[in-house]
Parts: structure tokens; sequence; C-alpha cells
């Protein structure tokens, strides 16, 4: 096995035994980025020296017996939102030509001190403002959109281009992509980790957090980037935990809530026998299934754009005055179709979302994490703008895949996508666990259990 082949917790494991160091394993990804980056178009910037050049000092600091932790000397990418000082911050957007981050995101600098390595900075859908990363090609079929709006972030960690790395997730963007490629993504509790040094969709919604190979890989980062920061706003003051779950896969006392509403609606054939695969796999290693009903399932996608749409508009309003022609048109769409909303429909979504965060809460007070599809289908032939479902219902692919993401962005709650499979075309299926506020611990035990349970998931096969 190849370094660049390893998860997180295995090369750390390595570094930390002195079998492995950095410099080989930085090496060895830098490699398969030569290899692979033509193929996928997963980073904006790779920074091939600077990530050597950390890696000897890693590397030094092991031999003094000074290793940081987990991610000590371990590549990461970062989404093209997330500042790093003196690095350019695109969000894959001609607006942002020429800028250069003056400080690091509060999230670069939680890496930064727990000792890992940026190796690049990875494609987003133009300001996160998309469901499929025009950009980036999937891992397992490049004739297939990536999922986004963090498709660069899950498409290197698909392809061992990054050992992990970090997206934003606004209505599904961590998700969504880690689904489509067959890895782990995880979106936190909202104001569990700080967005200060972030580029923002929208504030309201907007959430950082891991994809990684595995859900002991994402339990490691959280622990790392999750803390308080009163530069944002949002962000939440809560005991520091160390996330990463027990290794026995026992779930005896689990309750999982299995939606007989919303989740398994319009959702291809395939997809909804893997997931219901997995959650017998749950109930067989202990677990008690419940059968719920999942509440307001009419005002989700009207309550999700009512609040996007706005608040993006807002965020851009000084350039889309200016510099309108320097967006690509389905993002500069999107934007002016937020200046025609008022304020009374911004205020009505912001009813919906209380009533709904209510209505939630007392759906996860009868069980202890939610399971259900991530995406409703599989990732589509990259141009396919529309699917239309056996009913004969015609829906937008990025309706399709915000649709069962959305109510985790809407009420703040945790979500976790965890591959359970891939269907007759080879292409990776994910299952999505939720849980109730600043439970991740929960969701990660749940999602690990699984895991344990499988054999180990390959890379995707690129040359």
């Amino acid at each position: 096995m190849q370094p660049y082949e390893l998860s997180l917790a295995a090369a750390a494991q390595e570094i930390r035994e002195r079998r492995l160091s950095p410099v080989e394993l930085v090496d060895s990804v830098l490699d398969r980025i030569e290899r692979v980056e033509p193929h996928v178009a997963a980073y904006v910037a790779v920074f091939a020296e600077q990530a050597r050049r950390t890696a000897r000092e890693a590397e030094r600091e092991a031999a003094r017996g000074s290793c940081r932790g987990p991610l000590h000397g371990i590549p990461v990418g970062l989404k093209d939102l997330i500042d790093v000082v003196g690095v350019s911050t695109t969000a894959s957007s001609r607006t942002r030509a020429g800028h250069r981050a003056a400080s690091d995101s509060t999230v670069a600098a939680s890496l930064r001190a727990a000792g890992a390595i940026l190796i690049g900075k990875t494609h987003t859908h133009e300001f996160a403002y998309g469901l499929t990363t025009p950009q980036t090609n999937n891992a397992w079929d490049r004739g297939r959109v990536a999922g986004g709006s963090s498709g660069g972030s899950a498409v290197a960690v698909a392809c061992g281009a990054a050992t992990f790395a970090l997206g934003t997730d606004t209505g599904g963007s961590i998700r969504v992509p880690a689904a489509l490629n067959g890895v782990v993504g995880l979106k936190p509790t909202y104001g569990l980790v700080p967005r200060h040094g972030v580029t923002s969709l929208s504030w309201s919604l907007d959430h950082v957090g891991p994809i990684t190979r595995t859900v002991d890989d994402a339990a490691l980062v959280l622990t790392a980037i999750a803390g308080h920061d009163p530069r944002d706003p949002a962000s939440v003051a809560v005991p520091g935990v160390d996330y990463r779950p027990r290794p026995d896969p026992d779930l005896t006392g689990v309750r999982v809530g299995v939606p007989r509403t919303y989740y398994f609606e319009h959702v291809d054939a395939e997809v909804a026998t893997a997931v219901h695969r997995a959650i017998a796999q749950l109930e067989a290693l202990g677990a008690r299934l419940v059968e719920i009903d999942i509440p307001m399932t009419r005002y989700i996608q009207a309550t999700q754009w009512g609040l996007m749409v706005p608040e993006a508009t807002a965020y851009h309003e000084s350039t889309l005055r200016t510099v309108p022609e320097l967006y690509q048109a389905d993002v500069r769409i999107l934007l002016e179709a937020g200046e025609l909303m008022g304020a009374g429909d911004y205020l009505r979504a912001q009813r919906a979302r209380t009533l709904m965060r209510d209505e939630w809460a007392g759906t996860l007070k009868e069980v202890d994490v939610i399971a259900a599809p991530a995406v409703p289908m599989t990732a589509v032939p990259s141009g396919q703008e529309t699917v239309t479902w056996p009913d004969g219902t015609v829906e937008s692919v990025s309706d399709a895949y915000v649709r069962l993401s959305s109510p985790a962005n809407i009420t703040g709650v945790p979500a976790l996508s965890v591959p359970v499979g891939q269907d007759t075309a080879g292409m990776p299926i994910g299952m999505q666990l939720l849980g109730r506020p600043f439970a991740e611990r929960t969701l990660l035990l749940v999602g690990h259990a699984y895991e344990r349970t499988q054999s180990a998931r390959p890379l995707a096969p690129l040359a």
C-alpha cells in the first residue's frame, strides 16, 4: 500500500510509531495529485514546495518526540473559501482575482496548530452557490458531476489526492459531494465549528466540516477544529470534546429513526435499497428501529431558498452592482433573483425555520439518530439539468440534490454522510445520519459501528 492510500487514522499511527515520515506521506500525495489532477481537476492551486518544507519541519519535530497529535504531518486540502494567510482565496470566481488572505481563518489556524500540512486549495462551485462544482469531475466517472459545492474537496479525498479535506455546507455542500464520491462528510451542529475567515454564502445556514475516508478520520478532524471563536457571531462556547468513537460497534439501546415521509420519496430505487440495507445492519448491531414522520415537509425547500437567496445577495451586493459580468451566469442569475425578494418573504422563511427547529427537536426526542439517504440519486452525467421520477415528476438536479440535505442546514442539527455501497453503474451511494444539536459523538458512534461491518473501501480507480 502506498502512503497516499492510508486513511488519516492509519497514517497518524504510522507517523507516531516512526514507520512513516511526514515527508514520505506528502511526497506520495503530491505524486498522486500529479497523476490524477489532469482527470479530475480537484484543485485550484497546489502548494508543493511549501508543503514539502512544512513536512520536513514536521519530521524534525517528530524526531524530537514532539508530535502534536493525530493530524501531525497529515496533508489537507482546503476548500477555496477558507482563508490561509498569504494565500489566494478565489472562491473559484473571477471576482476574487488577485485576492490574498491577510490572516488565517480560525479552522486553518487550528489545523496548523495541530500539525496538518496544507497541500492545496480545492475547487468550489463559484462562491459555493451550486450543487455540482462544474470545474471538477467525479472521482469514479469523469463524465459525471462531482457534486457541490465542496466537490474539489470530496474528489481529492476520494482519489488519494488529500488525506483529508475541509468543505463548507449551506444546503448539503459537504454531504452531497461526499455521497457522490464515496467518502465521509460531516456537517457539524450550527455554531460548533467557527467560520471566521471563511467566505460566506448564507450566514444563517453556513457550516464548516471535514471530508474524510472514514468516520474515525472525521472524528479526529472535528476534535481539532471544533471550538469557540467570538469573531464568529454564531459560534457557541461548548466544552472541548474528543469525538473519537469507542471501538466497540455495539449499538444496543440506540434508537434509529426511519422516516416514513419525505426522505424516501422521489428517491432512486437502488439508493433506497442500499440505505434500507444499511439500516438493517444497524438493527443487527443492536439498534432499535423507530418509524417516524418528518415534520413540515412541504415548507422545507421554500424555507431553504427563502433564507439562502436574500442572504447571498446581500453579501454580494457591492460586487454584483459593479462587476456583474465577472460572475458565472448561473450564479449571477441567483444573485439577481435575490434582489427581487422582499423583506416579508425573508421574515416568513425565518419564522418557518423557527417552527421547523421546534418540530425537529420534538421528533429527535423520540430517537437518537435519523437514518436516511444522503442524496436521492447517484452522480448524474455532467450537463444533465433535470431528473424525471417514475411518477412523471420532473425536478432540477440542483433541487434534487439539496432536497434531502437542506433540513439539517435549516434546523442546524448535525448530519453525517457515510458510504453504503454502489449502484449497478458502480457509482457510490451515501446514507445520511442526523442527530440532536451537539450530539456529534452519537452520530459518529453509529456511523463508525456501521463502517466496522464493511470491508475497507478502495480509492476511486483513476490512473
